[in-house]
Order: structure tokens, then sequence, then C-alpha cells
């Protein structure tokens, strides 16, 4: 199911795309490892914020709908909180 959030998470993902490759990069130059570490957090927090985003999206519209059925929702929402 696609939501109207999605091209901004895909913005997101891209951007965290980026800069792991410049993570690589810095690795392969040679960079300090203080510089690497750095970088790897800022990646690490764009990943973890888009799935925090996808999530909250899912939870807002999915288990919001009338033709949602309950327990189908909670197991939904049970599987979801392994990765929160």
């Amino acid at each position: 199911m696609k939501h109207s959030t999605h091209p901004d998470l895909i913005v997101r993902l891209r951007r965290a795309h980026g800069h792991l490759g410049s993570v690589i990069a810095m690795i392969e130059a040679g960079r300090p490892c203080v510089d690497i570490a750095q970088q790897l957090h800022a990646v690490e927090a764009a990943i973890i914020n888009a799935k925090r985003e996808l999530i909250h999206d899912h939870l807002e519209h999915c288990f919001d709908e009338p033709n949602a059925i309950p327990k189908v929702a909670l197991r939904e929402l049970k599987q979801l909180s392994k990765y929160l």
C-alpha cells in the first residue's frame, strides 16, 4: 500500500544512501575514524528516523480504516513492534 508520505520517505532514504557512499569513500581515503564514526552515526539516525516515520504512517493510515479487522490489525501491530 502506498501512502502520501512515501515519496518523502524515499527522499530520506536516498539521502542516507548517498551519505553511506560517502562513508565508504572516507574509509577508502583513510580519513580519521572519528570522522567516519560521526558520518555513520548520521546515516544510522537517518535510517532509524525513516523507519519510525514509516511505522507511524502505517499505524495512522492502516489501522484507522473503517474496514480494518481488529484481530488482523492487532497481529500486524505485534509484528511491527519488533522493529521499533
